[in-house]
């Protein structure tokens, strides 16, 4: 890469301009730390703190997830899993998910990152997309998935509990309390539906022996919400993942690998918690400590004071439920020595006021599922310059692009300064939209330049700002909303007319969902209506958060309504105090 690229002379002290990728695959990084840390704790969840140092917990030492990853490829080899096969894994953060997610890869087969609070009809098309013939989640989620199983490739069901590694002292009473919530049932085996426990039993620690070509081979399907509507899944290789990971111990100038704890408070079925909370942490021999519900602010305290938690990636709502907690000042929050924040913007006063709390140096950085995900980050110990979301990271190029093509299909490249999109080029790039060639062409270049639907500018040291979207979706907390789908769920209500919605800016989630709705002549509803009716038909983070109600929506001569005046009339009324 030429030194003639502004951003590298921002670089902190250790941070190489490109790294070496090598030809591994992602179970690479697993097998070196079992070699070197074979009984240090790998992944560990507390579910409750008890009296006298006792703890409601489950843990596995790197040599343990190595041997039950290893049961479980052999156990999927015998269910006619092979290589290319898809294989979906639908749960909150736990131990075992650490498990299945190597155990897939070492089958040969892709994993298929999938939210476990997808409603039915929400996760049909993505099994149908994905091709998935086989699914892990909990016994508590049975149901929805018989339900749309018929309609699917789906042949295999694995199950498993929140409390399949939990003592046996505790086990049924941490039942209960799942039961209570959903969580847990029990269901009958046979006929294609296994338990993980009883299932990996079964099979000696001996995977299948799998051919891979790191740079071609898939390793996972990461859905992402694209501006029809439809989802699309970004095929992320071997290679990709590999790339951000050794990326990422790049950046990070100050890990000290065996030593490190990892709050994985991010989804690990999210393409953030994946990258940086569980790869990034099994590549540098740490013990990573998963939380379940990252929304529990009182137990994430607990933890990150009690396991003196090093590195917690996040995205800005869990930073600022931190900050306003009524105890937080209670906690000793010192051991945190570095944070990546992503998702959304991360507000000024909320970084300065965390750094002060715990002296962690939380940082802004930008990524996408397209690209594994990070793109670029502000310098762990380096200078922070905020508001913006940093540098491209090592063996990566950026640049600010015109935002349309010339009449021979090129696009301009801008000055510094000069607003326009903002264009990524590295090896953590994805392959392509599976069976999507239309979308990958409209996203990738034939420069290899990924095309990220953001309006942003460069200043003069390298450091890249983003000022606006060019497409319509909304991210709040880290999750991409598209609003066409909410409007579409909006419009089946009987007593709506039209509907339009819009992200909003919020102090917790960066964005929320909010719904202007026109009510059919003679008809009347309340917000709270809406809102159950939404509740019925979306995941929880889709529901409007707001809505409004109004007699018309802006459009265009054309009909179309006029989202981003939406937003700007939102603004408004944040900057003349009002509220949405």
């Amino acid at each position: 890469m030429s030194s003639n690229f502004p951003w590298l002379s921002s670089y902190e002290q250790g941070v190489p301009a490109t790294v070496e990728v090598p030809d591994i695959t992602v179970q690479h990084f697993l097998a070196d730390s079992v070699r070197k840390y074979p009984s240090k704790v790998a992944v560990r969840m507390v579910l409750r703190y008890l009296p006298l140092g006792l703890a409601v917990q489950a843990k596995l030492s790197y040599r343990e997830l190595d041997e039950l990853s290893d049961r479980f490829a052999a156990a999927l080899a015998a269910q006619g899993i092979k290589k290319g096969s898809r294989v979906s894994i639908m749960l909150p953060n736990c131990p075992q998910q650490v498990v299945f997610y190597f155990g897939v890869l070492k089958a040969g087969a892709i994993v298929v990152n999938t939210n476990p609070t997808y409603p039915p009809h929400e996760l049909e098309p993505l099994m149908k997309a994905s091709g998935a013939e086989a699914i892990i989640t909990l016994s508590g989620l049975y149901e929805r998935v018989r339900q749309i199983q018929p309609n699917t490739a789906i042949k295999t069901i694995i199950l498993t509990d929140l409390s399949d590694h939990v003592t046996g002292l505790f086990r049924k009473t941490v039942n209960k309390q799942l039961a209570a919530q959903g969580f847990y049932a029990q269901v009958p085996t046979g006929n294609g539906v296994f338990y993980y426990k009883e299932l990996i039993g079964r099979y000696p620690a001996k995977p299948p022996a799998v051919q891979f070509d790191p740079a071609a081979d898939t390793a996972v399907f990461q859905f992402t919400g694209g501006t029809t509507g439809i989802p699309k899944a970004a095929e992320l290789t071997h290679r990709n993942l590999v790339a951000n990971t050794v990326q990422m111990n790049a950046w990070f100038t100050a890990v000290s690998p065996g030593n490190e704890k990892v709050m994985l408070a991010l989804p690990a079925f999210h393409v953030y918690g994946m990258t940086v909370g569980m790869l990034f942490g099994v590549s540098v021999g740490a013990e990573i400590v998963v939380v379940p519900n990252p929304r529990d602010t009182n137990h994430i305290l607990e933890i990150l004071a009690k396991e003196h938690i090093t590195l917690y990636p996040g995205v800005p709502a869990m930073y600022i439920a931190i900050i306003n907690h009524p105890r937080v000042a209670e906690y000793n929050l010192r051991s945190i020595k570095a944070c990546l924040s992503g998702g959304s913007a991360l507000p000024v006063e909320v970084a300065q006021k965390f750094d002060e709390l715990t002296g962690g140096n939380l940082v802004e950085g930008f990524g996408m599922s397209e690209c594994s995900p990070v793109a670029t980050a502000n310098p762990i110990m380096g200078k922070v310059k905020f508001g913006s979301i940093g540098l491209p990271i090592p063996s990566t190029e950026a640049a600010i692009v015109s935002l349309e093509p010339d009449e021979s299909g090129h696009y301009k490249f801008l000055a510094v300064g000069e607003e326009g999109e903002l264009v990524v080029r590295g090896p953590q790039v994805m392959k392509g939209y599976y069976n999507n060639p239309e979308e990958t062409a409209k996203t990738i270049d034939a420069d290899g330049w990924l095309h990220t639907g953001d309006i942003g500018r460069m200043d003069e040291d390298g450091y890249f700002y983003i000022v606006d979207r060019k497409k319509d979706l909304i991210i709040a907390s880290g999750f991409n909303i598209v609003p066409r789908e909410v409007e579409e769920v909006l419009f089946m209500h009987p007593k709506v007319m039209e509907a339009a919605v819009a992200g909003i800016p919020d102090p917790k989630r960066g964005e929320t969902v909010k719904a202007y709705v026109v009510l059919k002549e003679g008809q009347t509803a309340t917000a709270e209506e809406i809102r159950e009716f939404c509740k019925e038909h979306l995941a929880p983070y889709k529901v409007p958060v707001y809505v409004e109600f109004r007699t018309e929506l802006p459009k265009t001569q054309v009909g179309k309504v006029l989202r981003r005046l939406l937003v700007e009339e939102e603004k408004a009324k944040i900057a003349a105090g009002g509220a949405s």
